[in-house]
């Protein structure tokens, strides 16, 4: 067994390696860039070693940095994490000429994996579906064209070194495979350094469903089950699960042969990943169709360790050891469901735009009873331009998939980040939402459902209720707090324990007895029901429980009430006494300002395109210009046809979030 182990990675997946490492008796070694001195899994390591400055091509890409870091500390193996060198076939050969174990699978696998259209062409040699598509080299747009048309449309077309939901164009018809193939080639060529480019039919109701493989370097090679990776967002995972709630025994039994077979195929070992493309109006199941495989961990990973009780980064430094697998394909159990979200930095209530800045406030939910926290951020620590937006994943697990679900709605209820934005209110309206806890999944569910965009899940009666007296406790809580404050002119006034509660155009007529953190309260005149709250003024969380039902959420008081955020939604509610609600309902709202004249920045970005100029006519829907952030490309569309007044910026510009580009007439 190895002694010392670097991790060539950052962020969470570096600390999740170390842990494992830790708990098998390696001495740890970190890397890192400057933007990451003080992260956490630099102060866990053992020992840890600068690379350079903070962009990825100057640190973290920098194999033969990587390889001076693991001579200077003494390293005898290398874990590459996912991202960056994981998939590079170079590096993993540049480990074995200097005598350091790649945690990885051979070169030869990556490099025949690594090109999407040539391990197509190798899995269809080992008997594995693939989907109907070009394989070959691409020309020009023309050629796109006149390719998708043969092969019908929808396709979708892809950078053959793509991956993580980059390089990727759906095109319904001529003109998208026109307006998006060579953003697709430029993509391919930002993000992988390839700009070649392949084409395949399009799969209708699909299912993104992959199958865990595990092999080692005696010819064993198992299937470790499937996760249901469906829940996307511009082909990024947002959710995953495993098992899928649409795959039989029969399917798994199919779909992990295949995979195995493939495996084999190359030669494989260490923990890899066979995606496949499932039809989900097929229902005979046997519509499936390989996408890719990747040669590495995924992100998605601890669902299956959930499942099955392994630990696959332990498996996977066994295997680049030379040990066996300690078990067989018929010793594989799958145990209960596991739920994984992704919790990013980005702001669903804007479309989903990423946000970088510092975690002011970052209290993720206690691990245990079925959740974990895979998490590589601190409180107090910048979330960055640099790299991949996301800051933790949640990870549930229970008997069945409803206890999965309600467990992940429970924990992301009291997961607390303030500082930029985050989507935990929309996963957690993912999880309650009706179609999903069917299982009813596609790739195109988030689209499909959420066509106007992310507003906050609505609450019914039940949860207003709920919420309606939270707001009045904490609104009592602060005037009593306020009251016993040294130096009041005159005697302490006891707030009435009457309020009125607005939430929107509801409002609730409510009635506190009782003094401390459990009370009595009657709603709209009702009878008195046992109410507590678990707060004190500063804190974030708080925990209301009425009539037995708790329930927790994060607490942002305002000047006329509180901002409760649970079950999927910021709710502002206004708490008054009865008087001031009667005559603040004759009060008018004031109008926001109209901003239809102007075309604003949505994220931080690069303008790399800018179409039009002052008096350019324009039509609606018309792309006026292109934002690259975090290496996607944004097309800013006109929403009504105008005429251009005024640009404000040029191409090149490094522009701020909601800087006025240009002016419509």
């Amino acid at each position: 067994m190895f002694k010392k182990i670097l991790i060539a990675n950052r962020g969470e997946i570096a600390c999740r390696v170390m842990r494992t490492a830790k708990r098998m008796g390696l001495a740890t070694v970190a890397v890192y860039s400057d933007a990451d001195a003080l992260s956490p899994h630099v102060l866990m390591a053992d020992e840890a070693v600068r690379l350079g400055p903070a962009p990825a091509a100057e640190s973290y890409l920098r194999a033969d940095l990587i390889l001076e870091a693991a001579k200077a500390t003494g390293a005898d193996c290398i874990h590459p994490g996912y991202g960056f060198l994981s998939e590079r076939e170079s590096f993993a050969r540049a480990c074995e000429e200097a005598g350091i174990a790649f945690v990885g699978p051979p070169p030869s696998a990556i490099a025949a994996m690594g090109d999407k259209i040539q391990s197509k062409k190798l899995a269809k040699e080992a008997g594995v579906n693939v989907v109907p598509g070009y394989l070959g080299e691409i020309d020009d747009t023309e050629h796109a064209v006149r390719i998708s048309a043969e092969i019908g449309f929808p396709v979708m077309m892809k950078a053959s070194a793509g991956g993580g939901g980059k390089g990727m164009r759906l095109a319904w018809n001529e003109e998208d495979v026109r307006e998006g193939f060579e953003a697709v080639k430029r993509e391919g060529l930002s993000s992988f350094g390839d700009d070649r480019v392949f084409i395949e039919k399009f799969i209708e109701e699909p299912r993104h469903i992959e199958i865990q493989v595990l092999g080692d370097k005696h010819g064993t090679v198992l299937y470790l089950g499937e996760r249901e990776c469906s829940i996307q967002r511009r082909h990024q995972k947002v959710v995953e699960e495993a098992p899928s709630p649409f795959v039989t025994p029969d399917m798994r039994k199919a779909m992990g042969e295949q995979a195995v077979a493939l495996a084999k195929a190359v030669g494989y070992h260490s923990a890899g990943t066979v995606e496949l493309i499932v039809s989900g109006a097929d229902p005979t199941g046997e519509s499936f169709y390989f996408l890719e495989m990747n040669t590495r961990l995924q992100v998605e990973h601890p669902v299956t360790e959930m499942v099955t009780g392994l630990d696959l980064v332990e498996e996977m430094i066994r295997v680049a050891a030379g040990e066996r697998l300690r078990l067989t394909q018929d010793e594989v159990r799958l145990d209960g469901w596991s739920i994984e979200t992704r919790v990013y930095a980005e702001d669903p209530y804007r479309g989903f735009l990423p946000s970088t800045g510092r975690l002011v406030r970052y209290r993720p939910p206690e691990a245990g009873d079925g959740v974990r926290v895979d998490d590589g951020v601190a409180e107090g620590g910048e979330v960055s331009m640099f790299y991949d937006p996301m800051i933790a994943k949640l990870v549930t697990h229970g008997t069945t998939r409803d206890e999965a679900i309600q467990r992940q709605v429970e924990a992301l209820d009291r997961f607390a980040i303030s500082g930029l934005g985050h989507n935990i209110d929309f996963l957690s309206a993912l999880m309650q939402h009706e179609r999903f806890q069917r299982g009813a999944l596609t790739t195109g569910f988030i689209a499909e459902e959420y066509k106007d965009g992310f507003t906050g899940q609505e609450p019914d009666e039940p949860l207003a209720r709920r919420l309606a007296v939270a707001a009045v406790m904490v609104a009592l809580t602060r005037a009593e707090r306020d009251a016993t404050i040294d130096g009041q002119l005159g005697p302490a006034i006891r707030p009435s324990p009457r309020r009125i509660a607005e939430l929107g155009e509801r409002r609730f007529d409510i009635t506190v007895s009782g003094t401390g953190s459990a009370r009595d309260v009657s709603i709209d005149g009702a009878p008195p029901v046992p109410a507590r709250l678990d707060w004190s003024p500063g804190e974030a969380m708080a925990r209301v429980t009425l009539d037995g039902e708790p329930l927790w959420m994060r607490v942002a008081p305002t000047l006329t009430g509180a901002r409760l955020t649970t079950r999927g939604a910021t709710h502002a509610l206004r708490v008054l006494p009865p008087r001031i609600a009667e005559l603040s309902r004759h009060m008018l709202q004031k109008a926001p300002p109209d901003l239809s004249r102007l075309l604003i920045c949505p994220m931080p970005g690069l303008l790399t395109q800018l179409r039009v100029a002052p008096g350019d006519r324009v039509e609606a829907g018309q792309i006026l210009g292109t934002i690259e952030a975090m290496k996607m490309e944004n097309n800013l569309r006109a929403l009504k046809a105008a005429t251009i007044a005024a640009v404000h910026a040029s191409v090149g510009d490094s522009l701020p979030a909601d800087f006025v580009i240009l002016e419509f007439e």
